[in-house]
């Protein structure tokens, strides 16, 4: 036996082949198994749903949509879902704010923050970023403000993903968002805000002022702008959030056992959108705050920054002449 021949070679197989690894083989055929497995279960259950789906007719497959439980005579009217889940999604963000409250107080010497923590001060810095950036200070009522709509949005919305319809006729928790009465209603309270803060910054004369800017022709199509802000802040919110809802109304027309994927699939979509017009609507609020103040920080600044200049320039003056005082030489005497 020569020395190349005393490595050990491995052990072959009656077919010439080398045996591999037992475990690594039988794990390698198992998940191939389960990928063809999967794979065909989802084909024939496809196939099924399609031919079942085209032999069953629909005795009731119309979509109402608008309709809410309502009370009252005469001219008012009360959409009670939408009073019941507004309380709700009110109380969440109460019952959230307290909650991270009683986390941050609970231990003040060693305190180490909760995953309920970190996401409230997560949201309320980005919100007091935006405030600052915008404002050049983090006021205080627009960011409270701001930080509020967006919880309160973002849980109203999100009340749509939850199982409580129980046919097509009742739902317990729609999304109160997905009724412009409460769209308007936000709406209105920030742009009355935004507003008052406007006249505030700037005095009535100074604010109703930009309505002539640059040019008093354009006064029709700025006062037109200032009052379709509330209009198109509110009705971006219904829409995407109306919109989710008939989505949702469509999938459950589909046969039961097909109708946990799509609906699954949709849901996490919804909630994406529904964070998005969240952060959406409170980002709108902060920049209508900071377009009704502008120009008054900036004037308070370069006069600042004038009288700073001034100030400099009398104090460089005064010191240039002492020093060429000092420096004139005396005669003797």
């Amino acid at each position: 036996m020569t020395a190349d021949n005393a490595v050990a070679s491995p052990p072959e197989t009656s077919g010439g082949a080398t045996a591999a690894d037992p475990s690594a083989a039988a794990g390698g055929s198992t998940l191939r198994n389960l990928r063809i497995g999967s794979l065909v279960v989802f084909v024939v259950a496809f196939a099924i749903a399609i031919v079942l789906s085209l032999g069953e007719e629909h005795e009731d497959t119309e979509i109402t949509i608008g309709e809410h439980v309502t009370r009252g005579s005469g001219a008012l009217t009360f959409n009670l879902d939408t009073i019941w889940t507004t309380g709700i999604a009110g109380g969440l963000v109460l019952l959230l704010g307290f909650l991270a409250r009683r986390a941050l107080t609970r231990h003040p010497d060693d305190h180490v923050p909760t995953k309920l923590q970190l996401f409230w001060e997560t949201i309320v810095n980005q919100v007091n970023t935006q405030v600052q950036d915008n404002l050049g200070r983090v006021h205080p009522y627009v960011a409270p403000l701001a930080v509020s709509l967006f919880f309160f949005i973002l849980f109203a919305n999100w009340l749509e993903l939850l199982p409580t319809e129980l046919n097509h006729d009742t739902h317990l928790l729609p999304a109160p968002t997905a009724d412009t009465n409460l769209t308007y209603a936000m709406a209105i309270l920030v742009m009355v805000s935004v507003w008052v803060y406007g006249i505030r910054q700037k005095g009535v004369k100074g604010y109703f002022k930009h309505f002539v800017e640059p040019f008093p022709i354009l006064l029709p199509l700025n006062i037109l702008e200032e009052l379709i802000k509330p209009l198109t802040l509110a009705l971006r919110l219904f829409g995407n959030i109306f919109a989710g809802g008939i989505m949702l109304a469509l999938i459950g027309l589909l046969p039961f056992y097909v109708l946990w994927a799509p609906n699954v699939l949709w849901k996490v979509f919804d909630m994406a959108i529904g964070g998005i017009q969240a952060f959406i609507f409170a980002l709108l609020t902060v920049l209508y705050f900071a377009m009704a103040g502008a120009g008054h920080g900036d004037d308070h600044d370069e006069a600042h920054d004038e009288d700073h200049l001034d100030d400099h320039d009398d104090v460089t003056d005064a010191s240039g002449e002492a020093a060429s005082a000092e420096k004139t030489p005396v005669p003797a005497t």
